[in-house]
């Protein structure tokens, strides 16, 4: 069989798995969405044991660094001084920064992994009605928690569908060809 065939299948019926666990038994909590931008990411990474590793540790950090920014943002007080279009920018700019000097570390050095992170938290913290509010909450209400654990849970797909893919092909070697 084909790698890509390979993958095709792998891809197909984990795709499918994990829809299904996360809009059932897993539904109110985690965003597909974001499993399946971390299950992209493990392959941009080169797969394998190391782009799970850069994969879950870069996505965590970038969402950790959004949610540090739209913290400044929305807390930081200087919105109404300055105006919240320039205070954001400045806020997400700094944290942006910061979030790519975090690349120097070698296990935070997939600067896409950390946009990606970062991104999916923007996201989910802006399009949901508490999500700047629950920013510091412990609980799955705040889109950094939920982001991170369903971009955790998109990794390891990414991980068995590349297992399930080389088994396929005989070889184990459907990240590099990916």
């Amino acid at each position: 069989m084909s790698l890509i065939s390979a993958l095709a299948i792998s891809i197909g019926v984990l795709g499918g798995v994990a829809t299904w666990l996360f809009l059932g038994p897993l539904a109110g909590g985690l965003q597909i969405w974001a499993a399946f931008i971390a299950w992209a990411c493990f392959f941009h990474c080169g797969g394998k044991e190391h782009g799970l590793k850069a994969t879950i540790l870069a996505n965590a950090a970038g969402a950790v660094m959004a949610s540090l920014s739209l913290i400044a943002v929305s807390r930081g007080g200087m919105a109404d001084t300055l105006g919240l279009p320039l205070w954001a920018g400045i806020c997400v700019g700094i944290g942006v920064m910061v979030m790519i000097l975090l690349a120097n570390l070698p296990a935070l050095s997939a600067v896409p992994a950390l946009v990606y992170g970062f991104a999916a938290t923007a996201a989910l913290s802006l399009l949901t009605t508490d999500g700047l509010a629950n920013l510091t909450s412990g609980s799955l209400a705040n889109p950094v928690v939920t982001v991170i654990l369903s971009m955790i849970v998109g990794a390891v797909f990414g991980y068995v569908s590349e297992k399930l893919a080389g088994a396929l092909v005989g070889s184990g070697t459907a990240a590099r060809h990916a």
